[in-house]
C-alpha cells in the first residue's frame, strides 16, 4: 500500500510552524508496512487543496490529510474532498453535543461557526477527538482510502493512533510492518563513509541501506519488512556484520541515540567521570552534555577559557605557552594538552578534554580558520593532542569541534 501525507495551512508555507505531523505519521504508517512516497503542503485555497487531492488520489492507495477541519472560514478540508468524491457535509451529533457541552460548562457564547467542527462527510466513519473539538473522518471512494486529521499535533496524535489506525489496519490487508535499525557514526565523514561502503551500497537490496549525514555525525539506516524484530534481526546481521568489519572504529550506537548519549552511557557503565576545557567551542561540548538527563552522574562540569588570560588563571596553562615571540600560541596540541592536564587535576575528573581553535570568521594567531586542537587526559596519567582542519562556517566549526572532542572520548572508553 501506498501512501500520501497532505499537510493544509498557509502557515506552513509561510514557516510560521513547522510541520511535524508528516514526521510523526510517516512513522507510525512505516510501522504498518505503508510505504509514503509524497508529502505535499498546500496553502487554505480551494482550487489549490482540491488539485493536491486529486493528484494524491491519483498515485497512492492512502491519502492522509492534517489541518483545514477547524471552525473558520479557511478550514476547508472536508468541504474540498466532499466536493471531489460528491458526497455531502451532515452534523455528527455527538461531536455536536461535545461542543454545546463545552460551550455551556464554560459560560461562553457560541457562535454558529463552531458547528462546522462536528461535520463529518456523509456515510463515512467518523474519528472522535479525545483532545479537541473538531471530528475527523475515514472514507474510501473509488478505491482510494481518505482519512482526515485536525492539524494540532496534540490533536491529531491520538486521534490518528488510537482510531485512524485500527481502521487502516481493517482496510489494508496482510502488509508486512518495515522496521528499521539506525547505526551511528563518528570520526568520520559522509562521503569517506559513502566511499568505504559504495559497493554495498550499489548493489543493496533487501535489506535496504541509506546514508544520512548530520553536523559532526553520519548514519546508516537499515530496512526490511519483517512480521518480527527477531525475522528482521536475521535478515540485518549479514550486512550489520560487514559494515561492523569495515567501520567498527567509528561506529559508535546501533541505535538512534547521539554520541553524547553513547559517551555516557560508557562512562555510567564504567563508572567514570570526566571535565571539559572549552574556548574556541565556548560551552557548546558542555550544553549538548547536560541536556541529557542524569548527566551529572558522568559529567562533572567544565570550564569555558576563552581568553589567554582565563586559559592560565582558571586552567593553569603556563604564560610561556600562550604569548610571546616563541610560543606556540593558544591554538596548538601543547596548549590542547596543557589545558585538559589542568582541568583533569583541577576537577579530580577520570577524564578530561580541551578544545583550542580557530572557529573563524577570520584567521587567529596567524592560523586558518577551522585549525583545530582536541586535547585528552585519561585515567592513566596519558595525555595527547589531536589536530583537526574542519570546514564550514562558524557555526558548523564549533559544533564539528564537540563532536570530535567526544568522538576522541568515546574512542578511549570503547578501546578504539
Amino acid at each position: 500500500m501506498k501512501a500520501e501525507i497532505i499537510a493544509v495551512g498557509t502557515e506552513l508555507l509561510l514557516g510560521q510552524i513547522v510541520n511535524t505531523n508528516a514526521q510523526y505519521l510517516s512513522q507510525g504508517l512505516a510501522q504498518l508496512g505503508i510505504d509514503v512516497y509524497f508529502q505535499t503542503v498546500v496553502g487554505d485555497n480551494e482550487t489549490r487543496v482540491l488539485e493536491a487531492f486529486k493528484l494524491a488520489s491519483s498515485r497512492a492507495d492512502l491519502v492522509i490529510s492534517t489541518g483545514g477541519i477547524g471552525p473558520t472560514q479557511d478550514d476547508l478540508t472536508k468541504d474540498v474532498i466532499g466536493k471531489f468524491v460528491g458526497l455531502e457535509l451532515e452534523l455528527h451529533e455527538p461531536s455536536m453535543d461535545k461542543i454545546t457541552e463545552m460551550f455551556a460548562s464554560r459560560g461562553i457564547h457560541m457562535v454558529e461557526s463552531n458547528k462546522r467542527q462536528a461535520l463529518m462527510l456523509s456515510g463515512s466513519h467518523p474519528l472522535s477527538n479525545e483532545t479537541g473539538l473538531a471530528v475527523g473522518n475515514c472514507l474510501t471512494h473509488e478505491g482510494t482510502h481518505f482519512v482526515v486529521l485536525p492539524g494540532p499535533p496534540r490533536e491529531m496524535k491520538p486521534m490518528f493512533d488510537k482510531h485512524a489506525v485500527p481502521w487502516i489496519r481493517g482496510i489494508m490487508g496482510n502488509a508486512i510492518p518495515l522496521r528499521s535499525r539506525m547505526l551511528k557514526f563518528a570520526g568520520i565523514g559522509e562521503s569517506a563513509l559513502e566511499d568505504r561502503l559504495i559497493d554495498l551500497i550499489e548493489n543493496q537490496s533487501d535489506p535496504s541501506i541509506a546514508p544520512y549525514a548530520k553536523e559532526g555525525e553520519v548514519a546508516i539506516r537499515l530496512t526490511t519488512k519483517a512480521w518480527t524484530d527477531e525475522e528482521a534481526d536475521a535478515k540485518f546481521l549479514t550486512i550489520e556484520t560487514e559494515i561492523r568489519s569495515r567501520l567498527g572504529n567509528h561506529l559508535y550506537a546501533d541505535q538512534d541515540i547521539t554520541l553524547e548519549e553513547a559517551v555516557l552511557t560508557l562512562l555510567e557503565q564504567q563508572n567514570k567521570t570526566f571535565t571539559a576545557a572549552e574556548s574556541c567551542t565556548g560551552g557548546l561540548l558542555g550544553e549538548m552534555v547536560t541536556a541529557i538527563p542524569g548527566s551529572s552522574k558522568s559529567f562533572k562540569g567544565g570550564v569555558i577559557c576563552y581568553t589567554n588570560e582565563l586559559k592560565h588563571k582558571l586552567v593553569g596553562v603556563p604564560e610561556q605557552l600562550l604569548e610571546g615571540v616563541d610560543s606556540p600560541g593558544a591554538v596548538s596540541p601543547e596548549v590542547a594538552e596543557s589545558l585538559a592536564a589542568g582541568m583533569k587535576l583541577a576537577a579530580g575528573s577520570d577524564y578530561a578534554i580541551s578544545i583550542t581553535g580557530v572557529a573563524g570568521p577570520s584567521e587567529s594567531e596567524g592560523k586558518p580558520v577551522g585549525l583545530v586542537y582536541v586535547g585528552i587526559a585519561d585515567d592513566h596519567g596519558h595525555v595527547h593532542a589531536v589536530k583537526l582542519q574542519l570546514i564550514g562556517n562558524r557555526e558548523g566549526i564549533r559544533l564539528r569541534a564537540a563532536k570530535s572532542a567526544l568522538y576522541q572520548l568515546w574512542k578511549l572508553l570503547a578501546g578504539k
